[in-house]
Order: structure tokens, then sequence, then C-alpha cells
């Protein structure tokens, strides 16, 4: 079974084993903030058997996984993927989500006006915070890794790492909010879009953390 043992890390197993981050995200386990988290561990705090977990991963692994392959390559090359498959499409994503957010809460809110505003506020604040996060990473951290300036770059990449788990804290939220990203009964065209595109937002921000947390930083750190 590729040697997974329980007291293998989260984030490691997500970086080196592929189809392990799948497999993370199906249990619900936070292999992207909590990457230093023993799979024991994880799977106490999730609920769910370790057995199974190490089962599904081994029957998964082989299947290309994004989150994987990236030790072997350079930072450049890791850095340019980011920005390629993350950064730019949440240049458009972030707006149309908080948009549709804003226009179901105007139109629908009365069917839950709790929930769903705490929905759209979530949304909008996870927008902004995301936005002035790529901008630093793009104008400041990640030109100083380019540059092979990533061991004086601790005081950034801890920033970056606590935003991280800021964004971390907001997608569990909106998982809550969204229950599990199911549609309630007689959903408009709008409020599914906006379901599915949350799902969406939750699956790739999670590896696109991981592969900050748990690859990029700790190795530019070291260089």
């Amino acid at each position: 079974m590729h040697g997974i043992t329980p007291n293998q890390k989260v984030g490691a197993l997500a970086a080196q084993v592929s189809g392990a981050a799948s497999v993370f995200h199906r249990y619900g386990i936070d292999f992207c903030c909590a990457g230093a988290r023993t799979l024991a561990d994880a799977c106490e705090l999730a609920g769910v058997e370790s057995e199974a977990v190490v089962r599904d991963i081994t029957e998964a692994s082989g299947v290309e996984d994004d989150a994987t392959g990236w030790d072997e390559r350079t930072n450049d090359e890791l850095i340019d993927h980011i920005l390629t498959r993350y950064h730019r499409p949440l240049d458009e994503q972030l707006p149309q989500l908080d948009g549709w957010a804003q226009k179901v809460f105007r139109v629908h809110g009365d069917k839950d006006p709790q929930k769903l505003s705490a929905l759209t506020d979530a949304v909008a604040l996870l927008r902004a915070e995301l936005e002035a996060h790529m901008l630093k990473e793009e104008e400041i951290l990640f030109p100083w890794i380019r540059a092979g300036r990533g061991a004086a770059a601790g005081a950034p990449v801890a920033v970056m790492i606590r935003e991280h788990e800021d964004a971390g804290k907001l997608l569990d939220e909106i998982v809550e909010l969204t229950d599990g990203f199911q549609p309630p009964r007689g959903a408009c065209a709008t409020w599914r879009a906006l379901w599915l595109g949350l799902e969406v937002l939750n699956s790739d921000l999670r590896r696109h953390i991981h592969l900050e947390n748990n690859i990029l930083f700790p190795r530019a750190l070291a260089s």
C-alpha cells in the first residue's frame, strides 16, 4: 500500500501519492492548512477510520492529480503553474461568485435570511482577502523566490500561511452554510450555479493552498 502509515503527515501524502488529495477532500480531511497533522490525527478529527482512507488512497493511486509530482519540478515551474491554474481563474471566479451570492440573497433572502446573509458576507470577505493575498504573492513573495531569495522570505511566508488559515476557515463556514453544497429544493438556476461554483472553489483553493504551504514555501525557505 505504497508504504502508507498512520504516522505520515497528510500534507506530505497529498504531495507525494497520486490521488491522495482527492481522497482527503472526499473525507473532509484538511491537507492544506493542517498538512502537518499525521494521518491518524487527521482521521480521528474527521471521524473516519484511517484504514479506510489508506485503502481509498491505494485504490486512487496512479490517477493524475494536480497536487502531486511537484517535488521533482523547479520553483519557477510550480509558481507558473499556480499562477496559470489558480490565480488567473480566481480573477474571474471571485467576482462572479460574489455577484451570484448577492443576487441570490436579494431575490431569495426571505427564504432563509440568516443563512443567506451570512453566506453573502463570507463570500464577499473571501473575495476581498484572496484578491489582496494574491497581489502580495505576485508582487512580493513570488519574485523573491524566483530571484533565489526564498531563504530570506520567512516573514512574508508566515503572513501568507496565516492568510491561508483565514481562507480555510471561511471555506469551512461556506461548506456549513451551503449544507455541503446541496441546493434546496426549488432553487433557481443562479442559486444552483452559486452552490456548484462554491464547491469548485472549495476544492481548487484547498489544492492551491496545499501546493504553496506544503511544497513551494518549505522548499523556498530551505534554499
